[in-house]
């Protein structure tokens, strides 16, 4: 005689997940789905300061593509999720250095090439901040203006490769001086895009500011005109107004040593005249010189890897051993900012290292006015999904 086991019999019961079970799970997998997709795919930003004005502006929220030149595997792999260096609202480290790997880039399909618009950890160590891990460096954004084993030189502004003269960005910024009788004010200014920022992590950069000058029997100081960051396609309007006496570039002469200028303590160079300087290729090899340590020196100490770098004016010891000559083992990249008297940019830190590059900023999905003239343009529409 047959008996048939009732459907389930003998199997566990199913045991329900509790609320607050399901709730943990959910979040849990969104956590690991968000950062997979922000580690291998594109991860958002913020930009804080008007140094690539007015390709990006300050107030830009932009997506960064991981997969144009690869994403990175994380040399320091003990960090809370979605966070970078602070855990948020807080002063408490989000990672831990107990775990330092070596990093690798995983394959992508292209290479930075000159004109793309890079995001990046900052390379040496910056004032204030602890000696954080490469991967844990702050982020900042400038255009990629020469590649490894470029010749760079700038003249007077304009920016030569291997000595052929660089395309101008459209949209870049430098300074100049509109001398006029009217008295400006910021209503004016906003109309041109010219909006001083005081909230910038790179400084507080002015792009308007009144010149005056004293008289001596009067004693009374004069309006004389502006100094003005801004395009060339908008000074060029300016200048067809009757009230404007004159428009006048401002930049430095060639010759004169600029301050905290990079190599300035070997080479009279400055923000606009700079160079000629070869960007280090890897496998390239320099001889070692009062010249070449100016500029290649805080490359060997920093970013190669070398174990006791002895640095002086004059030499260079690694493990206790002098060097003559030096083979560089990664490639490197020379960054500027479109806004080119308001950018901390290779010019005042040097090169950016291979494996400090974060991605390419590919477009911004937001933006909002810092400054706005009244709420209804707080949000900037005419940016919002613009490819860079």
């Amino acid at each position: 005689m047959f008996t048939t086991k009732p459907k389930g019999a003998g199997q566990p019961a199913k045991v329900k997940k509790s609320p607050i079970r399901e709730w943990f799970d959910s979040v849990l997998f969104a956590v690991i789905a968000a950062t997979l997709i922000r580690f291998l795919t594109f991860e958002a930003f913020a930009v804080p300061t008007p140094s690539m004005e007015n390709t990006i502006l300050v107030g830009d929220f932009m997506f960064v593509s991981k997969l144009h030149y690869g994403a990175r595997t994380p040399k320091t792999p003990l960090q809370v999720p979605l966070t970078h260096q602070k855990i948020w609202g807080t002063n408490i480290p989000s990672y831990s250095t107990a775990i330092q790997l070596p990093s690798y880039r995983l394959p992508g399909f292209s290479h930075v090439k000159k004109g793309d618009i890079v995001v990046f950890n900052y390379p040496p160590p910056k004032a204030g901040e602890p000696a954080y891990p490469s991967d844990l460096k702050t982020n900042y954004v400038k255009r990629c203006v020469a590649t490894p084993g470029d010749v760079l030189e700038i003249r007077q502004e304009q920016v030569y490769i291997n000595g052929v003269l660089s395309p101008a960005t459209y949209r870049a910024q430098t300074s100049y001086f509109i001398k006029t009788t009217e008295v400006l004010d910021e209503r004016f200014f906003r109309k041109y895009g010219i909006v001083n920022d005081f909230n910038s992590s790179e400084g507080p950069f002015i792009n308007w500011q009144p010149l005056e000058a004293y008289n001596d029997s009067t004693k009374v100081a004069t309006l004389v005109g502006y100094r003005v960051h801004t395009t060339q396609a908008v000074i060029d309007q300016v200048k067809g107004f009757d009230w404007v006496q004159g428009v006048e570039r401002m930049s430095d002469k060639p010759g004169e040593r600029g301050a905290g200028v990079y190599g300035s303590s070997a080479y009279a160079w400055n923000q606009d005249n700079f160079g000629p300087l070869q960007v280090p290729k890897k496998g390239l090899t320099v001889p070692i010189n009062e010249k070449t340590i100016a500029v290649y020196g805080p490359v060997i100490e920093r970013y190669e890897e070398n174990n006791n770098v002895a640095l002086t004016a004059t030499s260079v010891h690694i493990n206790g051993k002098p060097i003559t000559s030096y083979t560089f083992k990664q490639d490197y990249y020379f960054m500027m900012g479109d806004n080119r008297h308001n950018s901390e940019d290779s010019r005042y830190w040097g090169f950016v290292p291979e494996d400090h590059i974060v991605g390419k900023a590919v477009f911004v999905w937001m933006s909002l006015d810092p400054a706005p003239a009244d709420i209804w343009h707080k949000v900037r529409w005419s940016r919002l999904f613009r490819v860079l």
